[in-house]
């Protein structure tokens, strides 16, 4: 029998709160819709008290209580705005800012950054205590992320992000007293680091001391370029979160708006990364079950996450083997694009410039490594994030909450429900396993939703029989939970097939390049789910379900590539990973 938890009664700014003990005031305040303010608060990731923006006056007691930390008591009361609270936190943010730039007006955050917001609430129109700044490095060695240590605030938001959530450790804090900052092991640059530009330490931020390499002026040149084909590709994750940047609810579906505004952007052509998805699927689900049969290295591992296969490069080299040799779905695509897409329509392929816009930064470093191209064209030639693609349609003037809504272009945006759930932890692993389903069964099998393989847990197991076969599958969201999984690879104690990994936790619709979330909208909100809800459901609306049954695909198979697996479709859309040192300190 479950044990019921004790109640804790309170008052907090004069309302009766009743909440289970062990619960914080910070807790307790925002359950009752009060808000306390905070900078270097993570729920469940940094818990740590630091900032001290947070602090309440408790009655009864001498000082200011840290909020975040700070368990409630029977009978407490506790004012979280008083003279003595409003003017702690004025000192704090004073201190905050007397070593900060102030650049706000060229920072890429700003109107979405934490200490902007709370220092317009607090009307700090000054800095008493404005003195000698700390070191100003600019680390952008990296083709996906960017360090700008005059905007970091030592809140640590991004060390326990690292550390906590991806068991990877990249960045610290070293120094001390004045000289403290956030920076790597023996303050190298990111790229020569064990980082694997996920992206996560960019979304806990609260200010814009670490962010997205930027290449929209890149884009924004040749979209002015008569000369060239322009085309778009779309990753699902991104009519996910994309309305987010223009005020629509988290998670809505915007799909036909994002479109129009890449039409209006000046694209020449807008095609859906889902088509490159069901190729993904065709051709790994025919690689699994040539594994099956041949009794192969086993389990399997996808491969669609860059963060992934750079972290599996530097911390499991002896078994790459395991990963799957499919490209992900826009490289795929890319390569897709500039050979099939460019002989069907005689277009020479050094005039097509292919973008991808993504929820994703570690594609930006993807798209440059050298394997990703043939006859030294690129699959790709520049990569966007969601939010980069959101600064762009704000530099065009463009109204996105009113503009109407446009279809793919044919014949290259025709994608099924299963290349829309790519984009949510265990989408991947379904959609293979509906194609798989169908290749061993040798029949159109109904039931293809696995629920098991859904939802937010960072490591999910089932146990599936497909045409006589047990096959015994994981998926793994988080790289902390990736590391786990393949500790147990590495050890020969693996019991799976098929194993699905994404380095984000929550898959791509939470990746390092979607809209920002303040850290109380991610105490409070599953954004998560809003967002993944929204790919599944365009996948039940979806005509079709299952990758192999794409009528464009089926089309390109027969005019090009042949058959899944052939020497042609090996040569486009599969590759291979070696290993790579943890620093590299040329």
């Amino acid at each position: 029998m479950k044990e019921e938890k004790k109640m804790i009664h309170l008052t907090i700014d004069d309302q009766n709160i009743e909440v289970e003990e062990g619960t914080t005031i910070l807790s307790a305040a925002r359950k009752a819709n009060i808000d306390i303010p905070t900078l270097c608060f993570l729920k469940d990731i940094n818990e740590n008290g630091d900032c001290r923006m947070c602090v309440v006056e408790v009655e009864g007691r001498r000082g200011l209580a840290t909020s975040c930390i700070q368990k409630v008591e029977e009978g407490m009361i506790v004012h979280t705005h008083s003279k003595s609270v409003v003017s702690a936190r004025k000192m704090v943010l004073d201190l905050t800012l007397s070593n900060h730039h102030r650049d706000c007006l060229t920072c890429i955050r700003s109107g979405n950054c934490e200490l902007q917001a709370l220092a317009i609430k607090y009307n700090v129109q000054n800095v008493k205590y404005d003195g000698e700044k700390a070191k100003t490095v600019v680390d952008d060695k990296s083709p996906s992320i960017v360090r700008d240590f005059k905007k970091c605030i030592l809140c640590r938001r991004c060390v326990s992000t690292c550390k906590k959530v991806q068991d990877i450790g990249a960045i610290d804090c070293t120094g001390r007293g004045f000289d403290s900052c956030i920076s790597t092991a023996g303050d190298i640059s990111l790229n020569d680091s064990n980082c694997v530009f996920c992206g996560q330490c960019i979304e806990s931020c609260p200010t814009g001391a670490l962010h997205e390499k930027d290449d929209t002026e890149k884009v924004l040149d040749k979209l002015y370029d008569k000369d060239i084909i322009k085309i778009a590709q779309t990753a699902p994750a991104v009519r996910a979160g994309l309305g987010e940047e223009f005020q629509i609810p988290i998670g809505e579906n915007v799909q036909g708006k994002m479109i129009t505004a890449l039409k209006r952007l000046g694209f020449d052509k807008v095609f859906d990364t889902n088509t490159g998805a069901d190729f993904t699927i065709m051709e790994e689900a025919n690689e699994f079950i040539d594994r099956i049969k041949s009794n192969s290295i086993m389990p399997m591992i996808t491969s669609c996450c860059p963060a992934w296969v750079r972290f599996a490069e530097k911390n499991f080299p002896t078994e790459l083997s395991h990963l799957s040799t499919c490209k992900s779905p826009h490289q795929m695509f890319g390569a897709i694009i500039k050979s099939y897409y460019a002989e069907k329509y005689n277009i020479d392929p050094n005039k097509i410039f292919v973008v991808s816009v993504m929820p994703c930064i570690a594609k930006k470093y993807e798209s440059i490594r050298p394997e990703m191209e043939q006859n030294g064209i690129r699959d790709v030639d520049a990569v966007i994030t969601t939010r980069e693609l959101a600064r762009m349609i704000k530099q065009k003037d463009l109204d996105f909450a009113s503009l109407e809504e446009s279809e793919f272009d044919a014949p290259m945006g025709e994608a099924t429900g299963a290349g829309a759930i790519f984009g949510t932890t265990g989408g991947v692993m379904e959609a293979a396993l509906r194609t798989a389903a169908d290749i061993l069964e040798g029949t159109d099998v109904k039931d293809i939703d696995y629920e098991a393989v859904r939802g937010e847990k960072g490591i999910k197991e089932a146990k599936l029989n497909i045409a006589g076969k047990e096959i015994r599958i994981a998926v793994v969201s988080g790289l902390k939970n990736a590391r786990k999984i393949m500790n147990d690879v590495k050890a020969g104690k693996s019991k799976y097939n098929f194993i699905e990994i994404m380095a984000c936790p929550g898959g791509c619709v939470m990746g390092g390049g979607q809209p920002i979330k303040s850290s109380k909208i991610r105490s409070t909100v599953d954004v998560r789910k809003y967002r993944a809800d929204s790919l599944y459901s365009i996948d039940e609306k979806s005509k079709i379900r299952k990758s192999h049954q794409n009528p464009v695909l089926i089309k390109i198979y027969k005019e090009f590539f042949e058959k899944p697996g052939s020497k042609k479709a090996h040569k486009y859309l599969h590759t291979d990973y070696k290993k790579q040192e943890k620093y590299n300190l040329e």
